[in-house]
């Protein structure tokens, strides 16, 4: 990405790598060291490659991946932790670093001790900590703990402090990794309101989150990478949207979309004029490659039983643009679709999906004839594909789908195919209420100060 002029950046990282030595065996590294034809005993794993951003002052950006796309690694090069095998990383300002749990604190010391120490290697003088302590220990709200060495802590208790340190010392910029994810929900709530305290007041943030949620509330722009690479930047909602094709595996999809963004000759009929529908046949096209639940995570410990006479050969999940994915937003639209193939005739299939919590409990579903679908009787070789498009009301978190193909003979409920937990729904919420789904309230206030 080119640099603006006239934009002061916090953060610089151009052209990053950081390569690592891979030895099939500890003595190939001797061997190696050791070799006067300076022969190779190793392979070579970018952990980074190439990697270029910039974040801007008082903006809070996001660094998103699956496992293993380099994200920490990032965040210790920038911090200083590690040293980058080559490239640059220029940083404008004082970093607060909240990395993984234990960075940064000496386990024998007590709490009390390492906030001194910590704010001693910021550059803070005991007296100015002495000025913060009193903040750092009212939100941190450990007790007594805080004169216990911090080796006997729990997880939650470390982070409490661990947090109440970073965002107390007034940083320029601070620099936040999964560290939330350990605290209790009501410690999250308080850390996200103390973030925006300190966004508001111009404090540069980057944070890496595995949370869909929260980077597109809070960030103004994220970083996607995969494997070591850099694959986009851009709004929140488009890259969770890539960073989706990347976990269900639809490279070609996430290449196509790449493409897309980068088109800008405003042509008639180029990719930067492609409609909704456009991408959503161009979508249907390539899941018709292959099969939908190719691009999906199916349970492999799926149960299934019924008596044969058909069979739920193909599902898929779609997002509000057409995705195949697992998953989905809060508040939009999406769509559950099933091929069903028949092996015998049957005079009145009937077609259902449901959605569970993890515990079992059903939490929503219907069937085509509560919904009063015109369903004809099959023969055998016919083939049904049906689709339940409704509005993501759940709250975010994890979920099971369930789909079945049933009907009903001389009275009696037959199953002739049921697929039990057979994929799982994550749904990504910037705002949960109570309960299991949100009403979408409405909310109106009015003000009336006493006269």
């Amino acid at each position: 990405m080119p640099i603006e002029e006239n934009v002061e950046y916090a953060i610089r990282v151009q052209d990053v790598s950081k390569v690592y030595r891979l030895y099939d065996k500890p003595v190939d590294r001797l061997k190696e060291s050791l070799s006067l034809t300076h022969k190779n005993y190793h392979k070579d794993f970018f952990a980074l490659n190439g990697i270029s951003f910039q974040v801007k002052k008082g903006e809070t950006v996001g660094i998103i991946g699956t496992n293993g796309s380099g994200k920490s690694t990032i965040l210790k090069i920038i911090t200083g932790v590690l040293t980058p095998t080559s490239g640059e990383v220029q940083v404008e300002g004082v970093i607060s670093a909240l990395l993984e749990l234990g960075a940064g604190f000496n386990m024998d010391y007590t709490g009390i001790e390492n906030i001194y120490m910590n704010g001693t290697m910021m550059g803070f003088s005991r007296k100015e900590m002495e000025a913060k302590l009193k903040d750092i220990l009212d939100f941190a709200d450990i007790g007594d703990f805080v004169y216990q060495p911090v080796k006997t802590y729990s997880s939650g208790m470390f982070v409490r402090l661990a947090f109440a340190l970073a965002i107390n010392v007034e940083p320029e910029i601070l620099i936040v990794d999964e560290a939330l994810s350990v605290g209790d929900v009501f410690f999250q709530s308080k850390c996200y309101r103390r973030m925006e305290e300190i966004r508001q007041n111009g404090t540069t943030i980057l944070m890496v989150t595995h949370d869909m949620g929260s980077v597109i509330k809070y960030c103004d722009r994220v970083v996607l990478l995969n494997k070591g690479n850099f694959i986009a930047e851009g709004a929140p909602g488009a890259m969770v949207d890539l960073y989706k094709k990347i976990l269900a595996n639809q490279m070609d999809d996430l290449e196509d979309e790449l493409r897309e963004m980068n088109d800008f000759s405003g042509e008639p009929g180029g990719l930067a004029e492609k409609s909704l529908a456009d991408k959503r046949s161009a979508v249907d096209k390539r899941a018709g490659k292959g099969l939908m639940r190719e691009h999906l995570t199916i349970n492999p410990n799926r149960t299934e039983y019924g008596d044969g006479r058909a069979e739920i050969y193909d599902l898929g999940m779609f997002d509000e643009r057409g995705n195949l994915t697992n998953l989905l937003l809060k508040g939009e639209y999406f769509t559950i679709r099933e091929k069903i193939r028949f092996r015998a005739d049957i005079q009145a299939p009937i077609f259902t999906y449901t959605i569970k919590d993890k515990k079992g409990a059903e939490l929503s579903g219907t069937n085509t004839m509560f919904e009063g679908a015109d369903i004809r009787p099959v023969k055998a070789g016919d083939e049904y594909e049906v689709d339940f498009r409704q509005k993501m009301t759940l709250q975010g978190g994890e979920y099971l789908l369930s789909m079945s193909c049933t009907g009903f003979e001389q009275g009696e409920h037959t199953v002739y195919h049921r697929l039990y937990d057979v994929a799982n729904i994550t749904v990504i919420s910037n705002k949960n209420t109570v309960g299991v789904y949100d009403m979408e309230s409405e909310v109106k206030v009015e003000y009336h100060p006493a006269e």
